[in-house]
């Protein structure tokens, strides 16, 4: 069993920037993947990185802005999200799973709460 907690979301103005944080317990070297989600629309891919902290992937339109690191020693990965754009607002989540690449959410066994993220213009 897995349990994620997310925290660092919040109100930014477009071209700031927010760090995600996600919480890991139990047991933590899996993959771990942050995808979000806006209103009314589907779940969609944002980035993930192998539970050794080796490879990353990202999705095409977070590329060059959005980071993904993690902290093994702390059980904890990180999104830094740089030069917000309005349609990065959404609920973001954390997910933990065995394969990889995981770009699709039913290839993830655990999930967190979300964090709201919005950006205003």
């Amino acid at each position: 069993q897995v349990q994620l907690v997310e925290s660092g979301g919040g109100l930014v103005q477009t071209g700031g920037s927010l760090r995600l944080s996600c919480a890991a317990s139990g047991r933590t070297f899996y993959n771990i993947g942050w995808f979000r989600q806006a209103p009314g629309k589907e779940r969609e891919f944002v980035a993930a990185i192998r539970g050794s902290g080796g490879n990353t992937h990202y999705a095409d339109s977070v590329k060059g802005r959005f980071t993904i690191s993690r902290d093994n020693a702390n059980n904890t990965v990180y999104l830094q999200m740089d030069s917000l754009k309005s349609e990065d607002t959404a609920s973001y989540y954390c997910a933990a799973g065995r394969s990889w690449v995981g770009v699709r959410a039913s290839s993830y066994l655990y999930w967190g709460q979300g964090t709201q993220v919005t950006v205003s213009s």
